[in-house]
């Protein structure tokens, strides 16, 4: 049973859903402030069925619509489709069951979540298509992920809230203009375009290490438009607008000291990404791709965990 288990967690990579999940717990946490940043435990289950149902019906889909080429590519050869270990009815069983938990999951939460579900849906397994068409694959990946922070916000607000709050415990003078003016519901939608330019700059450089099969099997991407030197100095430039996007969540949600450490942080980490990548070495998607992005995504749900849970004000509305 556990190696069945096992099989289809990596089938459809379930250990990566450390990259997104982390943002929308933290877009959860922050839309709920006012309630000290827990919104109860059938809100978090559900959001959290929600984000693990999105995402493997999206990988599901991915490898479904990938096994010629995933056959083909010497890297990809030994996934579980390609290499017979899961039959195709079975993938597209589980598609089609994980997609039906994402839109139970977003009718269970509100209404608005159930009609915006299905958008949801098209977004996260559109993705696996575009490679075929278009070299910004890397910018669909990012609008795809960029949804888990929005969605969390909507899950536990039923709206963006663009409604005039209250700022109290001293928040700082933007966070209280951004209160008074009603503009909170601002904050989901800066958090999404980080994660854009989050996902813009990792995916090329994991797709780096396809380039020369992307090319010669007439599939698209930055990496084989501009070349690999080109693209990473595109993700780096990526990294940098996603960094600066994440300084100012923290600013207009009046986040102090613990956030900013974080930010450092993260610098840190995109930055020995980036030299990792330009090193090339043997496991350098290992390192760069998979361990260094998976602490961003955990640090700055724990920093901004922090700040919720010792706020330096509160919203009420």
């Amino acid at each position: 049973m556990f190696a069945t288990l096992r099989k289809w967690a990596e089938f459809v990579k379930l250990s990566h859903t450390v990259f997104a999940l982390p943002f929308a717990l933290a877009g959860m946490v922050v839309a709920a402030r006012e309630n000290r940043g827990w919104p109860g435990w059938r809100t978090f289950g559900l959001i959290l069925l929600a984000m693990v149902c999105a995402r493997t019906c999206a990988m599901a889909f991915n490898r479904i619509v990938d096994r010629k080429f995933d056959a083909a590519n010497p890297r990809t050869a030994t996934r579980h489709l390609p290499a017979g270990q899961i039959s195709l009815f079975s993938a597209g069983a589980l598609c089609l069951l994980a997609g039906a938990g994402l839109v139970g999951a977003a009718w269970l939460l509100n209404p608005l979540c159930f009609y915006l579900s299905p958008v949801a849906l098209f977004f996260v397994c559109f993705y696996s298509l575009t490679k075929r068409f278009t070299s910004y694959t890397h910018v669909w990946l990012g609008l795809a992920l960029a949804l888990a922070p929005v969605g969390a916000w909507l899950a536990v607000k039923g709206q963006l809230g663009f409604v005039a709050a209250k700022a109290t415990f001293g928040a700082g003078p933007l966070g209280r203009f951004v209160a008074e003016q009603g503009w909170t519901g601002i904050l989901p939608i800066v958090l999404a375009l980080a994660v854009v330019f989050w996902l813009i700059g990792f995916d090329i450089i994991y797709a780096i290490q396809d380039y020369e099969f992307d090319r010669t099997h007439g599939l698209h991407s930055l990496v084989v438009a501009w070349g690999p030197k080109n693209a990473l100095t595109a993700a780096l430039l990526a990294h940098g607008v996603m960094w600066l996007l994440l300084a100012l969540f923290g600013l207009l949600a009046g986040f102090r000291l613990s956030y900013y450490v974080g930010l450092v942080l993260i610098l840190g980490c995109l930055l020995f990404e980036h030299f990792l990548a330009r090193k090339r070495s043997l496991n350098w998607v290992n390192n760069s791709f998979f361990r260094l992005n998976a602490v961003i995504s955990a640090v700055f749900l724990a920093v901004t965990v922090t700040e919720v849970v010792f706020p330096g004000f509160r919203m009420r509305e």
